[in-house]
């Protein structure tokens, strides 16, 4: 996503914070992915005091930008120096690269719809999250942009598919598939009108939406004035980490972990 759809990322932040003002959490360390330069950060070190912040910031900062954000990061966490987690890393290699068992929070936004397996990003959330841990996340849904997808229109304006077009029973599906626990989803369509051709077009670019022809095309015929944005929130927890993953649906468990009950009376 690029500057001009900064609103819509500080909205659906802001969103998905009074989602977690019912949720009871201890916060020493977060992961934000994608993190951006938004106001959100101030509302999570309020609501978390002393978090220590693992940032993994667009791609698209460089230079003064990216000195910038790590230094309010760094002043507005507990002063702890830690490493950016980078984007294009996790999206070459498929790993996040911070330890096992290292965060207590991961709060990801607008980031699943590009990724072509986002079933190995919740493995990997799993992976980072500590025992207790949640996971929070935002994403848009596959109705997105449905104006655009018209057949009459879709002819002129060549729309990519989402990578990962999942609707919020699909995500939730997958969370228990990859072991979370409990969780809660929600969605929500928020729509947008525009008076200019071009303020729609330059949102649709922003979004990511087209596919790689259409960014280099100009619109010639009349465009819609409104834009269906279906926005997927969830949450789960990270429970029972010391659990060998089941299989064809039978649990394993270490017998070392099974404690012993003994009989006060006699059989």
């Amino acid at each position: 996503m690029t500057q001009s759809i900064r609103w819509l990322q500080d909205e659906i932040a802001d969103r998905m914070l009074q989602k977690l003002d019912i949720v009871k959490l201890e916060v020493k360390d977060v992961l934000v992915i994608p993190d951006f330069p938004g106001s959100y950060a101030r509302f999570l070190t309020k609501r978390f005091q002393g978090i220590c912040f693992h940032s993994a910031p667009e791609a698209e900062l460089s230079g003064f930008d990216l000195l910038k954000f790590r230094m309010t990061r760094f002043w507005n966490s507990s002063l702890k120096s830690t490493p950016l987690v980078s984007l294009d890393d996790y999206k070459k290699t498929g790993r996040i690269n911070l330890p096992d068992n290292s965060v207590d929070l991961v709060f990801s936004i607008l980031f699943i719809q590009d990724l072509a397996d986002p079933k190995h990003f919740l493995q990997e959330c799993w992976r980072v999250l500590k025992e207790g841990g949640l996971l929070t996340l935002s994403y848009l849904g596959p109705d997105t942009a449905k104006e655009l997808r018209s057949e009459d229109l879709a002819q002129q304006f060549p729309l990519k598919k989402l990578a990962s077009p999942w609707d919020m029973h699909d995500m939730g599906d997958a969370l228990l598939g990859e072991r979370f626990s409990d969780p809660v989803m929600d969605m929500e369509f928020l729509n947008l009108d525009y008076e200019s051709d071009a303020v729609l077009w330059t949102d649709v670019i922003a979004l990511n939406l087209l596919s790689a022809e259409g960014r280099n095309s100009t619109p010639s015929a009349q465009l819609p004035k409104k834009l269906t944005l279906e926005v997927v929130y969830g949450h789960a927890w990270a429970l029972g980490k010391h659990l060998a993953k089941a299989q064809d649906h039978v649990a394993y468990i270490d017998p070392n972990q099974i404690g012993r009950k003994t009989r006060s009376d006699s059989a």
